[in-house]
This record gives structure tokens, C-alpha cells and sequence, in this order.
């Protein structure tokens, strides 16, 4: 399943690789990976 995500270097939302969830200070999930036009680090928040 591919995730998509907002990249603030291309200034649209792409599809993310190389993907992780991880959980933030806060306690809520979120997915981290790369963007895969230009290889910025993505972060997308995710619903409780």
C-alpha cells in the first residue's frame, strides 16, 4: 500500500518510500519516510 504525503520541498503531495510507523512523543502514530521524486524526509500524521 503505497502512502501519500505532503513534501514541502516538491510543494505537492507525493508518494512516500521507504516507510515506517513510528509513535511520537504524544502518544499518536505517524508515518515516516522519503519522498520519491527527491528523496526529502516526509512525516504524516495519522489518525487515534
Amino acid at each position: 500500500m503505497a502512502v501519500i504525503g505532503y513534501c514541502m520541498k516538491c510543494k505537492k503531495k507525493q508518494e512516500m518510500k521507504e516507510t515506517m510507523e513510528v509513535t511520537m512523543k504524544n502518544g499518536r502514530k505517524a508515518m515516516k519516510g522519503k519522498c520519491s521524486v527527491c528523496g526529502t524526509g516526509m512525516y504524516k500524521i495519522l489518525g487515534k
